[in-house]
Order: structure tokens, then sequence, then C-alpha cells
């Protein structure tokens, strides 16, 4: 399988590359399997080719399992890239910055949620309250009201159900947005569009590496940052959920 685009960014298929890289070295200890790289070079990445199948109940739960176990493989701090690599990182077609945070809501406010609210304004997405609403919530956020004693973990990045292939052998991802991250993080993005057999998947998930409590309610905040960046690009819907998956933060903090 190959991928090309004559107006990629610098760097954007080497990222994907290393990305992969990256989530697949947790492979040999039982980790996620991901889609491997036969080649890289700027404005085109060749991919092996991923045999179709069908997801169903045991499949899931053996990704959620796998995908613990990669989680687990940890990253150098929050923000971190994929080990070795000094280039840019992307999420979709959007750059996103890099950090060595050891707190991880300062990392996320101000490296993965923040960042998106001004070109969603500018994009005329965004309204200036609901702007005002997240830019609170991320205050709160950097102030290490939601930090934990988790360690980063190696994080897909962009896990939504579109980058989960389902294969015999069951799944495989592909285009991550690798980085060092709270595991919670992409949970909540496989919830945020769907994904077959969820609920399986967490099973397989909890039975390898337990869920904090309370993690279903912090569901919305881990997805503030995959909803700031769809603002950017995909219209004021996505910009409407930002601001719901933020008053719903709010909430929590007031419960």
């Amino acid at each position: 399988m190959v991928k090309q685009r004559v107006d990629a960014l610098p760097g954007f298929f080497e990222a994907e590359a290393a990305g992969l890289r990256w989530l697949g070295e947790a492979q040999s200890a039982g980790g996620a399997r991901v889609v491997r790289v036969r080649e890289a070079v700027p404005g085109r990445i060749e991919l092996e080719r991923v045999r179709e199948g069908r997801p169903d109940a045991a499949r899931a739960r053996a990704f959620g399992r796998a995908l613990a176990v990669t989680h687990r493989a940890g990253a150098a701090a929050f923000g971190a890239p994929p080990t070795g690599w000094e280039g840019p990182l992307f999420v979709g077609r959007l750059e996103q910055p890099r950090a060595s945070e050891t707190s991880w809501g300062r990392f996320y406010a101000e490296c993965r949620v923040r960042p998106y609210l001004e070109p969603a304004q500018a994009n005329g997405n965004l309204s200036r309250l609901g702007a005002a609403l997240v830019q609170r919530v991320c205050d709160v956020i950097a102030g290490g009201r939601f930090d934990d004693d988790d360690p980063p973990a190696r994080l897909h990045g962009d896990l939504w159900t579109g980058n989960v292939l389902w294969s015999p052998d069951g799944a495989v991802l592909i285009d991550p947005a690798a980085h060092g991250g709270h595991r919670e993080t992409d949970l909540a993005m496989l919830r945020l569009f769907g994904c077959p057999f969820l609920e399986e998947i967490l099973s397989g998930y909890e039975s390898e590496q337990p869920f904090r409590a309370g993690w279903r309610e912090r569901v919305p905040l881990h997805q503030l940052h995959p909803l700031a960046v769809h603002a950017v690009g995909h219209g004021p819907s996505y910009a409407a959920a930002l601001a719901d998956a933020a008053r719903r933060v709010e909430q929590l903090l007031e419960a």
C-alpha cells in the first residue's frame, strides 16, 4: 500500500513511519500489531497491505489486551516523540507540538488543546465564547487538577476507528500521531467516533491493565484534543462538540 502527497509538509510521512516503528517495538512483548513500514521518503510512504477481515468479540478483547501492553511500553515524557525521531509531529495534516513534561495536565492543555483554538476561531468554526470556555478549562487542567501517578504511556495518538484495521488475525493499527501521553486519551478517542465491539476492547484492556477509578467520567476531558483538532478543519459542529466537552469537564470539577 502506497500513500503519497505532493503537498506533504517536510517530515510528514517520515514522522508516520517513526511512530509506527516505535509502536511496533512493543509487539514482541504482546503489544498491538502495527502495519509494517517498507519505505518512507519525502512525500511518500509504502506500507504492507493488510488483508481484510471482520472484528468479533474475541478479536476485540485480544486487541484491548494488546493495546494495554503497548501503552505500558511507555515514553520518555509527556509529549515525547518516538525514540530517535527529531523531526516534527503531526495529527492528521496538522502539526502538533512536542514536549518533555512531567505533568500530564500542563502538557495536555498547552500542547494538545490550546494550539488549535486560535486556528479554529480564525476559520470561523469556534466562537469567542466557546474558546473562552475551553481556555478556562485548560487553565485548570494545566494546573494539575487531573494529574495522577500514571507514567507516560506509548500512545497511538489518533486512535479513531478508521485507524484500526481488522484482519483475519485481529486488529492492525495505522496512521498514528504517536507520542507520550495518558493512556485514557487513546481510549477516549476510540469512543469518540465509535468502534466495533468497543466494550469488549475495554474489557480486554482492563484484564491486562486495570482502569483508574472514574475513567468513564473523564472521557470528555480526553476528547478535548481530538475535538479541538477537528474544530480547525472540519467545521463548526466539531467546535460545538468541543465546547460541550469543556462544559462536561467543568461539571466534573463541581462534582
